[in-house]
């Protein structure tokens, strides 16, 4: 089972532009882009899924996505979360994404 964020970015291995970061949420640029503006939203504690996290984690994530969107303005946006097997890394992570799909 791969998770990105635990191997990869808390660790250290792959660096990330941060967007924001709490004591328990890290938001950080996507390092592939699939949209103009796609941003990661990822809690710091590995959680496997959207059913594992605490409502009070859950509050925290969507917090910070309203934060960025306050500060980024995009015209237009869309959270998104993948659950089982949609999720490519098995870490509960969120995407805002804005603007024209790029690949």
């Amino acid at each position: 089972m791969s998770d990105f964020y635990c191997e990869n970015v808390f660790s250290g291995k792959v660096e990330v532009k941060k967007v924001k970061e709490t004591d328990n949420i890290l938001a950080f640029y996507h390092t592939n882009p699939y949209y103009e503006l796609h941003i990661v939203i990822v809690p710091k504690e590995h959680i496997l899924t959207l059913l594992d996290a605490s409502d009070e984690l859950i509050s925290e994530i969507f917090s910070v996505a309203k934060e960025i969107v306050k500060k980024l303005k995009p015209e237009g946006y869309s959270i998104r979360v993948n659950g089982g097997s949609f999720q490519d890394s098995k870490h509960l992570h969120f995407y805002l994404v804005s603007g024209e799909k790029i690949r």
